[in-house]
């Protein structure tokens, strides 16, 4: 991060039980789920494509990338339009519940006995009021191979 930036903007919502958030600067939009076209040779976190005005889009669901338990879409699922370095992309997730203002000096780094999926695809870790929130890092989620995977698809 920027040493000049004292806060960020964050975008927070829900995985299973958990809170997440992703800068708002790298969130395109925020739209309901749209009608996927499924990539027979995609990777298993790969929903499948949406064409959102003109442009193809491939979503990835968040749950299955970080290796929950899946769920069905419901009313309150939402996409989330991130610019990556290279690519736009879809990410499925529960529901946004709020956007907040996160001073940078109260990120901490994630802890080190954690792991998993998640883990190494974190900024770090803030709270928002009393629930503990883990910031993503867009641009950890995929892999060079598996952008360059998407990109091939798409």
């Amino acid at each position: 991060m920027n040493s000049d930036i004292r806060e960020i903007q964050v975008a927070c919502f829900s995985l299973k039980d958990d809170l997440y958030a992703v800068d708002i600067m790298r969130i395109k939009e925020i739209i309901r789920p749209q009608k996927l076209t499924p990539l027979p040779q995609a990777p298993p976190f790969v929903d499948g494509i949406i064409n959102l005005r003109g442009a193809v889009i491939p979503v990835v669901d968040l749950r299955k990338r970080f290796n929950m338990e899946a769920r069905d879409v419901s009313a309150s699922t939402r996409l989330l339009i991130v610019k990556l370095s290279a690519q736009t992309m879809g990410l499925v997730v529960d529901d946004v519940t709020e956007v907040i203002t996160v001073p940078v000096k109260d990120i901490k780094p994630p802890p080190a006995l954690s792991e998993g999926a998640v883990i190494n695809k974190l900024l770090g870790v803030c709270l928002a009021g009393e629930n503990m929130v883990m910031l993503l890092d867009i641009d950890r989620l995929l892999t060079m191979n598996e952008v360059c995977s998407l990109e091939s698809l798409a």
